[in-house]
């Protein structure tokens, strides 16, 4: 009995083993029968697909040059529209900084002047005093900190304006000169380092009486150079560097033909753009170039004019190519210049003024690195050490 069941389970295991491999043999002759029928079709569809691609490619290489230059120009514009909306944004903040101040002392006097406010030291209100002295010669184009009555100020104001220290008040008691006396003595006190403060003073203490002598205007602006270059406080160069290039503007309106005019009004805009985003440094290193040439115009025989020309040809032979083809964007062409016309420049200096500048010698040595002439920029270096240096400009000429 139990061999009988043992062959009844054998022959079963058999039967069902025979019927699963039959099962398999049929799924997988449907399976390849299936591939087998459907992969024409797919290498067909294939080369189509090849075949489209290809004419598309050849008339894609056709109009490649105009999508180019199409795709220039309009990463040219979204640039430009770029710099426009930043311009505005800036203009929003500066509305916003003029408008906080005056928010302050509304709702200070709203409350009863309860807001939580700090003294101002008798040091600070004394500088506030002589900054105020200083901007009635002209409109500044930065915002300036605004103090509450009583000798109180805002923190955030406090902090904005660290200080704006001049050594000492101007006179209190104006010596009466004339305007050739004057000048005169402005000119000499310039001539030396220390004194360029006092000279600007001297000039800041006759403003009202000479404000309408051309003379005396141009020399005004320099002496705004003047501070902006003594000066060590961003924002106290910025202030000097705005006032200056409001009277500048003034000076060349005013005498149209006076080449000194030209000249300052020119550096005072190189001071302002060094505070500018990358589309005012341009308008204001094409401004800067314009009036550089008519001063060149009026005062051929000026060293100081060509030492300047010479800066402006060197900075611009260094430009990268965004700054170039935002240039040509706002002004209709690429300002271009090479190291080998700012040499000539610097040597111009040196013949209408030998060893007029240690600078002019650096930019002199620079030039001819940038050329490979090794042997002259190390003659100019030697040159450049043995040179005294009166000023930080490395002694330009004080008489300018």
């Amino acid at each position: 009995m139990p061999h009988s069941t043992n062959k009844e389970l054998i022959l079963g295991i058999m039967v069902g083993t025979t019927g699963i491999s039959l099962l398999l043999l049929w799924y997988h002759k449907v399976r390849k029968s299936r591939t087998t029928l459907n992969l024409p079709n797919f290498l067909s569809l294939g080369n189509k697909f090849d075949s489209v691609t290809f004419q598309d490619e050849m008339c894609n290489g056709q109009g490649t040059a105009a999508i180019f230059q199409g795709r220039q120009l309009q990463i040219l514009e979204k640039l430009n529209e770029l710099l426009t909306n930043m311009e505005e944004l800036k203009e929003e903040i500066r509305v916003l900084k003029e408008t906080i101040p005056k928010l302050e002392e509304y709702i200070q006097g709203e409350l009863g002047g309860r807001i939580t406010v700090h003294k101002i030291s008798p040091q600070h209100r004394a500088r506030k005093r002589r900054l105020a002295t200083v901007q009635s010669s002209g409109t500044s184009n930065s915002s300036e900190e605004a103090e509450s009555e009583g000798g109180y100020i805002t923190a955030n104001t406090d902090t904005e304006e660290q200080s704006f220290p001049v050594p000492k008040a101007f006179n209190t008691h104006i010596e009466e000169l004339n305007l050739d006396v004057l000048l005169q003595k402005a000119d000499n006190l310039r001539m030396n380092e220390c004194s360029k403060m006092e000279s600007f003073e001297l000039l800041c203490d006759h403003k009202e009486k000479f404000r309408d002598e051309i003379e005396f205007i141009w020399r005004l602006v320099r002496a705004y150079g003047d501070m902006y270059e003594l000066s060590t406080n961003a924002q106290e160069k910025k202030h000097y560097a705005n006032i200056g290039k409001t009277l500048g503007e003034r000076a060349i309106t005013t005498a149209p033909t006076n080449g000194h005019c030209h000249l300052w009004y020119a550096v005072l805009c190189g001071y302002v753009s060094e505070f500018e985003g990358l589309q005012n440094k341009i308008n204001y290193g094409h401004r800067f170039k314009e009036h550089l040439d008519k001063a060149i115009q009026f005062l051929p025989e000026e060293p100081f004019l060509y030492y300047l020309k010479g800066r402006y040809c060197y900075t611009v032979s260094k430009l990268s190519w965004i700054e170039k083809k935002m240039a040509a964007t706002l002004f209709g062409k690429i300002p271009s210049s090479t190291v080998e016309e700012a040499l000539q420049n610097f040597l111009k200096v040196e013949e209408l003024h030998p060893g007029f500048s240690k600078s002019n010698y650096l930019f002199l040595a620079k030039c001819y690195i940038d050329l490979e002439q090794t042997d002259d920029a190390m003659k100019f270096c030697n040159l450049a050490v043995l040179l005294p240096c009166v000023t930080k400009e490395g002694a330009l000429s004080s008489s300018h």
